[in-house]
């Protein structure tokens, strides 16, 4: 059987390398089941080589990074896991040769309701396309922190010619740096500490994100069946760049929704700036915006900020 021919193979190896077989049993997971261990066993055996830093026994961050990707490759065979696309092609490449039997057959959601692409919008996106009134001034009664507050007398009408290619490199670098913080997270979820990840990510490529926070009661435009009117509403930026919008009962949980609108645009094959309509104090203006490659039709809640001015 193909499964015992792979156990075979490391069991080979391990009698001709016996120093190492305590050693790689030390890095076994607690709940781990067997056949888990096994395949993770062998992709660690099989890559060993590939990262000439790590000595057994002696923690390393060559090691660390190893064990991180056996984990996503484990967690995606036998538990269904999904990771940034380039993390996929790594740990798949990682992995060629190994054979696991009787792996679970999982589908997404998507794949359950028939479709092969990802909702068109997030919850919060259909909450304002629901609603086909156009936002009064009442929209735009923001405390903003870091943002200014534009008047309608200033505007441009969008960001200045090639600033999508502008910005292009700069989230190039802030998609691979998320990709790997998701990694040694343990993948994309709810449970995750959302607006610190992005932070974090932001930071370490040399910029900072932007907040700006809207009272839920001021904005008109909510639909019409919604009664909950307490909460705050928040919008994030970086560098100018749209990236998300979420709302809470406080500003810290619509921050935090934010950011976890924001990340879903980063488990895609790649990040994309794009000029893209929406609306701003009841007028129609082209903004900023970090779209994921999937094709769907492009609708955005209104604008909490527009930070492209003329020259005052």
């Amino acid at each position: 059987m193909a499964a015992e021919t792979g156990v075979d193979i490391v069991s080979e190896f391990l009698s001709q390398n016996p120093h190492l077989e305590n050693w790689v049993e030390s890095l076994r997971g607690l709940c781990e089941t067997n056949k888990q261990w096994h395949a993770r066993r062998e992709f660690v055996l099989r890559n060993i080589e590939a990262f000439p830093t790590i000595q057994p026994g002696i923690p390393s961050s060559s090691l660390d990074r190893l064990l991180s990707l056996s984990m996503v490759w484990v967690n995606h065979v036998f538990l269904g896991c999904r990771y940034p696309q380039p993390v996929m092609d790594k740990v798949n490449e990682m992995a060629e040769g190994i054979t696991v039997t009787d792996a679970p057959e999982r589908k997404t959601r998507d794949e359950i309701m028939g479709k092969t692409k990802r909702p068109a919008v997030s919850a919060v996106d259909a909450d304002y396309q629901s609603k086909k009134a156009k936002p009064s001034d009442a929209d735009v009664k923001a405390h903003a922190k870091s943002v200014g507050r534009p008047s309608a007398s200033t505007l441009k009408s969008g960001p200045p010619p090639g600033a999508p290619a502008e910005h292009q490199p700069f989230f190039n670098r802030l998609y691979k740096a998320v990709a790997w913080k998701l990694v040694s997270a343990g993948g994309f979820g709810p449970n995750l500490e959302h607006f610190e990840i992005l932070r974090s990510c932001v930071e370490s490529c040399k910029a900072s994100l932007t907040c700006v926070f809207v009272p839920l009661k001021d904005i008109s435009d909510l639909p019409t069946g919604r009664t909950q009117k307490e909460g705050q509403v928040c919008e994030l930026r970086c560098c100018t760049v749209y990236m998300g919008t979420g709302y809470g009962r406080d500003e810290c949980a619509a921050k935090a929704m934010a950011s976890k609108e924001a990340l879903k645009v980063f488990q895609g094959q790649k990040v994309t700036v794009k000029v893209c309509r929406r609306r701003f104090r009841g007028r129609d203006v082209d903004d900023l915006v970090l779209l994921d490659e999937q094709s769907r039709s492009q609708v955005f809640p209104p604008a909490l900020s527009h930070p492209f001015q003329e020259d005052q």
